[in-house]
């Protein structure tokens, strides 16, 4: 009996030790994102930007993105780093943690909420050349999200590097009160 507990003990520190050193793993590997954008998983479907009269101040604006899951299970966004423009061009940057994290079910859709102080690289004025086109590419995107969580609890945390999108929808509102 003595031997069989201290087997058991074993395999069970083991397991533990080798799903913490999984879950490591899976965060420090960047290719995930390059994988994503070879097979074309935008987990974008658009983006509506918030422009203010404090905007030409400040140069900042607040966006919201919807996000669709392809996958089947539940994803967990925390923090979201991204830069995007147009015809190769920055035209804006953020890095924003979520207090409340982003949930995106299985094969639903779902809005981000407002992201604040997003900043204009090139400008609010020279930004605002960009409207007309009603799109975005997003030129690199790192995602920090927990996979497999449940409403939005737990999960395994992995961090997507570098992901691509080309041609994303963008509506634009202005916000002169």
């Amino acid at each position: 009996m003595k031997f069989g507990s201290s087997i058991l003990l074993v395999i069970a520190s083991l397991a533990v030790s080798l799903g913490a050193a999984a879950a490591a793993v899976l965060e420090s590997r960047d290719w995930i994102g390059d994988i994503i954008n070879q097979i074309g998983l935008g987990l974008v479907t658009d983006l509506n930007a918030y422009i203010t009269t404090q905007t030409l101040v400040d140069n900042k604006i607040s966006i919201d993105v919807n996000l669709k899951s392809p996958l089947i299970i539940e994803l967990t966004i925390d923090r979201i780093v991204s830069s995007a423009g147009l015809n190769g061009t920055i035209y804006s940057t953020f890095d924003h943690t979520f207090e409340k994290p982003v949930v995106l079910p299985p094969q639903k859709k779902v809005n981000t909420g407002r992201i604040p102080d997003v900043l204009l690289t090139q400008g609010a004025l020279a930004s605002l050349d960009i409207i007309q086109y009603g799109i975005m590419d997003l030129y690199s995107t790192d995602v920090y999200v927990r996979a497999l969580t449940i409403d939005g609890n737990l999960g395994v945390p992995i961090t997507i590097k570098g992901l691509k999108q080309l041609a994303v929808p963008a509506n634009y509102t202005l916000e002169l009160s």
